[in-house]
């Protein structure tokens, strides 16, 4: 898809950014076909196999106003995103195509929740007690060449948060969950796969993130010299 440029470290206003690009709010494009569209706006690689979609959720909020909004708030823009998002996550996992699936506003804070969580567990900042998580349902399948399979049950937005609960599942068993993270630098906190080989990515672009935050340590120092 073609995706406008992310650019968190640019001094410059949100409110200018969108007139030079001529950007209104709510414009996510939804290409026709299969696409993540939540994280392919940041131009980041989408995670492996299915793991991607959990990625793609994280990936729903909003970061630097109208250019990239949330996609989960209002029913419309979640239901496009989750469209495209199951789509393409059923081609890149073989599970063939789930039946349709069409969200309510009662179901827009269940999918908030979630993100939320899973947000909070990849930046270590889950508290001490944290409420019941939303919950889901995974069927175990024994496949012909003798594998274990987890699929998700479930009707409507329960099958929903049953399939991404499934994909961590199966991240953390194949070990691949360590490496999803989120920027760190705090005005993006985009999420990202690191394919690093040492695991040791902290930023979802360095150009961007990584530059800016070691720009503004840069000044810190020269001012405390000065």
């Amino acid at each position: 898809m073609a995706a406008r440029s992310y650019r968190p470290a640019l001094d410059i206003t949100v409110s200018r950014l969108a007139m030079s690009h001529n950007v209104k709010r709510n414009t996510t494009v939804y290409p026709s076909g299969m696409s993540y569209a939540a994280t392919e706006r940041f131009e980041v690689e989408p995670a492996p196999g299915g793991l991607a979609l959990v990625q793609d959720l994280l990936n729903t909020i909003g970061v630097g106003g109208p250019v990239h909004p949330d996609l989960l708030a209002d029913v419309d823009h979640a239901q496009r995103w989750l469209d495209a998002a199951l789509e393409q996550w059923a081609e890149a996992t073989g599970s063939g195509p789930p039946h349709e699936i069409v969200l309510t506003d009662r179901d827009l804070p269940r999918l908030r929740t979630l993100r939320d969580r899973l947000r909070g567990i990849l930046e270590h900042r889950t508290p001490p007690d944290p409420p019941p998580g939303p919950a889901g349902s995974l069927r175990l399948d024994l496949t012909a060449d003798g594998r274990i399979e987890a699929r998700p049950e479930g009707t409507g937005i329960g099958w929903v948060v049953s399939a991404l609960l499934g994909e961590m599942y199966e991240a953390r068993r194949d070990d691949t969950w360590r490496r999803l993270k989120t920027c760190r630098y705090e005005k993006c906190a985009v999420a990202f796969f690191d394919r690093s080989r040492n695991n040791s990515g902290v930023w979802h672009d360095v150009r961007i993130c990584g530059n800016a935050v070691n720009l503004r340590a840069s000044r810190a120092r020269r001012r405390q010299q000065a």
